[in-house]
């Protein structure tokens, strides 16, 4: 009960301490980054696609973008516990599918636990497991959710 009430406090005292004006995943260290002016206010363990090495290139391929994105629309309607969409593909991603003549994919999100999942959260996270998206553990999901706006840019690093 202890520890819940200090990670309420610590979620409510953030939105006053840090305006988070960036997003920054490094994907070889499975870690996603809150960021306010360069400074790190809050560091999470992601999962990512099945086959993090490399840049999305087209759809199916399990890959986790690279590049600069904006974070857009909350979804709470889907088959994971809450998301926000990512603006992939990009102009640069288009115009390299089209000229490999495949289709660049979309639906990129951060989000939480598929919906119904009975193992536990720590487990889970242990490995990749989505199908190119980047992956919180469902508090987490509301935590992030809780201090990014609608159009932060996210920067996903190989």
């Amino acid at each position: 009960m202890k520890l819940c009430i200090s990670f309420l406090l610590l979620i409510l005292a953030m939105p006053a301490l840090a305006d988070i004006d960036k997003v920054t995943v490094d994907k070889s260290k499975r870690r996603l980054y809150l960021m306010d002016n360069n400074q790190v206010v809050r560091e999470f363990r992601i999962a990512l696609g099945k086959r993090p090495v490399g840049h999305k290139v087209y759809e199916g391929d399990k890959r986790t973008p690279e590049g600069v994105y904006q974070l857009e629309h909350v979804m709470e309607d889907s088959q994971f516990y809450r998301s926000i969409h990512i603006s992939y593909p990009n102009e640069f991603d288009k115009a390299n599918a089209q000229r490999l003549n495949v289709h660049p994919g979309g639906d990129i999100k951060i989000h939480g636990q598929k919906n119904g999942e009975v193992k536990p959260s720590r487990y889970i996270q242990s490995f990749d497991w989505t199908d190119g998206c980047i992956a919180l553990t469902n508090e987490e999901m509301d935590e992030l959710l809780g201090l990014v706006k609608q159009g932060t840019p996210i920067e996903i690093l190989p």
